[in-house]
């Protein structure tokens, strides 16, 4: 069975999408009607923006989710028996599966970036990637520590990332490294994802999901938020709404998607982050990119 999986923020490279442009009439339409819809030329920053102008939540969170879903949508016989997407890629992966239009998972993209970016305003706050400890005890190391420090990504077997406020977040990093991990390095990111400091921006995108239309998918989805199979839209859209607050499980999702029969894992969108992983997670499956 083919699982396909879209990667989340960090993915991005200047020229990302550029290639899709300009050797296909559908990407370029689609493109076209991203810059419409958006009101300004995200397409343009993306073929020739700087690194920093892409780093800034606001660009990076559509253009990662438009060349994922661009590419997705050229590729031939794209016939997915499963569906999962990294924190942002989770909404691309909801436009893969059909449970979301092209129109309506850039729109949902768009506000959770700008509603992400006010909380990050709104409370000074960090990420810490933590190497080689077992998930046990950076968990309890977060309970233990002063202030909000909590798992934020299980992205495979001795790689967590931490996420909150910025002194709980290095004074945890200190008490990690004293606990044994290989490192425990700060990420240059604007906030604390997937922490309770994201709850202004959950209800806020909450709003934006209620409005929305979520249609019967046409394989499932394994969420962050439950790791399990889901085809329920109602289902979907609250967990997509609990995403912002809660930790991203990759690890979990991408064993259940083998136990339920995946074999072939396909990256879909920038970078292979989401390969990398996924060999690490089951040394059973195959992993690859799709051409973009």
């Amino acid at each position: 069975m083919k699982a396909y999986v879209f990667p989340g923020q960090g993915a991005q490279f200047t020229g990302m999408g550029k290639n899709l442009y300009e050797n296909s009439t559908l990407a370029k339409e689609l493109f076209d009607r991203a810059d419409a819809q958006l009101g300004f030329s995200i397409s343009k920053i993306m073929f020739e923006g700087s690194a920093d102008e892409l780093k800034q939540t606001k660009v990076t969170q559509p253009a990662v989710f438009l060349h994922s879903v661009i590419l997705a949508q050229t590729l031939e016989n794209f016939v997915p028996d499963m569906v999962a997407g990294h924190s942002l890629g989770e909404i691309s992966a909801l436009v893969a599966n059909q449970t979301l239009t092209f129109e309506a998972g850039l729109s949902l993209v768009y506000k959770r970036a700008l509603a992400m970016q006010k909380a990050c305003e709104m409370n000074p706050s960090t990420m810490a990637a933590i190497l080689g400890l077992e998930d046990a005890i950076v968990e309890q190391i977060c309970a233990e520590t002063e202030g909000i420090v909590v798992a934020a990504n299980y992205n495979c077997p001795g790689q967590l990332v931490i996420s909150g406020e910025i002194p709980a977040v290095e004074l945890a990093c200190e008490k990690l490294k004293e606990a044994g991990a290989k490192r425990a390095l700060i990420l240059p990111v604007g906030g604390a994802f997937h922490s309770p400091l994201m709850k202004p921006a959950e209800v806020e995108l909450a709003e934006a999901i209620h409005q929305t239309e979520f249609k019967n998918p046409i394989c499932p989805v394994y969420q962050n938020v439950t790791t399990t199979a889901v085809t329920n839209p109602d289902e979907i859209k609250e967990n997509l709404i609990k995403q912002l607050t809660a930790p991203v499980k990759w690890t979990q999702s991408v064993q259940n998607m083998v136990k339920d029969g995946a074999t072939e894992f396909i990256e879909v969108g920038p970078g292979n982050t989401l390969q990398g992983l996924v060999r690490k997670i089951s040394s059973e499956v195959s992993t690859s990119s799709a051409a973009s």
